[in-house]
């Protein structure tokens, strides 16, 4: 017997059928002997239609007030799932976050999790009872309800299988998957068998959408035995099947890892690029530029300063696309006077492409197959930067796709 965490996002709650199908899945893993928690996303769009209302009411609507509403989603489909199961002949109890509990710190609409209290679901599973949790949120030292921000129930379900030392976190979504990279671009793209926590980490961070990045951080961090696939299937397919299914993200590297050079091509489309020209080169000057950005909470990723010439310097960066004009503005509002700049330009309309494998560690030639890769396309690269795992360039954005097929070609990653 074995104490396992499912996880399923909004396609996979997205109605009344696809509510009893998960319940009969979870029935058949109780059935064989198994303590089942599982963690539901609120259903398909539902999140976005109570946020909806909620901007229509109130543009600059309380973070405080946004989390209440937001965290009704969750709500509706835990109670949902657990008659469901009621109705399969399984005994189970629906929680939300703040009655488990699942403490959060109070950064309204992206909490992160402190802790979580096992007693109550613990006294559950031993009485013979599958546990809904709700996933996405929890409650901060005052009481308040929080939701951890975007994808958020993928991180509530590794932080529940940790917290409850479970076997194994599976996470259901509307892929079968992880893919070498986005199927919709690349038509040759191919699921992965296997893959490290450190390569899925980058994968995350790098634009690909499996798997919330936080959730990829806290089953690295716990050694929490994670697997990724597809709710779409027969909820009655065979347990050892269904057990070997999808992708496993694991701890070491075995041989066959290291035969690939690259696991995957990730990229983020949506991405803007801000130059600050004619910088004094002096210490501080990049805590005086990125200081205002990180108060504004704005996310910075890719980062250049050119060599200095005659004591003046330029200094690059990129934002999410989002925050390419809130950054803009701040810049040119409150930094360029004070820290004396020439001029503050950017581009919004660029993207970022990497090329991510455990393998590179001990392969020479990955950066300059993927330069001359996109050299022979004609497509020019704007930034660049490395990890002992990963190289991402950042590229103008209508050559985002050309560049990730060429790349998945060039590597062979179309290839078993």
């Amino acid at each position: 017997m074995a104490l396992i965490v499912h996880k399923y996002g909004g396609t996979s709650m997205g109605s009344v059928e696809r509510i009893q199908n998960v319940a009969k899945r979870v029935a058949k893993w109780m059935r064989a002997g198994h303590q089942v928690v599982v963690v539901p996303s609120a259903m398909s769009g539902e999140t976005n239609r109570l946020l909806g209302l909620a901007k229509e009411i109130n543009p600059d609507a309380n973070p405080r007030e946004l989390d209440q509403i937001a965290s009704t989603g969750e709500q509706v489909s835990s109670g949902l799932l657990a008659l469901a199961l009621l109705r399969e002949g399984i005994d189970a109890v629906s929680y939300a976050g703040w009655q488990v509990t699942v403490h959060t710190d109070s950064a309204f609409t992206k909490a992160r999790i402190k802790s979580i209290d096992d007693q109550k679901i613990l006294a559950d599973l031993n009485a013979g009872r599958a546990v809904v949790v709700t996933g996405f949120q929890g409650v901060d030292p005052n009481g308040n309800i929080t939701t951890l921000g975007r994808g958020g129930s993928d991180t509530s379900a590794v932080a529940m299988a940790a917290a409850l030392k479970a076997d194994e976190c599976l996470i259901y979504t509307d892929v079968d998957g992880v893919y070498t990279t986005d199927p919709r671009v690349c038509e040759d793209a191919r699921r992965l068998d296997k893959i490290t926590f450190e390569e899925m980490l980058e994968m995350a961070s790098l634009g690909s959408k499996v798997l919330q990045i936080r959730s990829v951080e806290f089953a690295g961090k716990y050694k929490v035995k994670t697997r990724v696939l597809s709710s779409l299937t027969d909820p009655l397919m065979p347990l050892d099947v269904e057990m070997k299914s999808g992708t496993l993200i694991t701890f070491e590297e075995d041989s066959t890892m290291e035969a690939a050079v690259i696991s995957g091509i990730a990229f983020a489309r949506d991405e803007a690029k801000i130059t600050v020209l004619g910088v004094p080169d002096r210490p501080g000057i990049a805590y005086q530029i990125l200081g205002p950005i990180a108060d504004a909470n704005i996310d910075v990723d890719i980062i250049i300063q050119n060599q200095s010439f005659e004591g003046k310097t330029d200094f690059t960066f990129t934002v999410p696309r989002a925050d390419y004009q809130k950054a803009l503005d701040l810049l040119k509002k409150n930094v360029q006077t004070h820290i004396e700049a020439k001029e503050i330009t950017g581009d919004p309309k660029v993207s970022k492409v990497s090329v991510v494998g455990v393998g590179m560690r001990s392969h020479v030639g990955v950066a300059s197959k993927m330069f001359r890769t996109l050299s022979e396309e004609g497509i020019n690269i704007l930034m660049i930067s490395t990890s002992e795992i990963k190289i991402s360039v950042v590229i103008d954005e209508k050559y985002m796709e050309l560049a990730v097929r060429a790349l998945h070609k060039a590597f062979e990653l179309d290839q078993k």
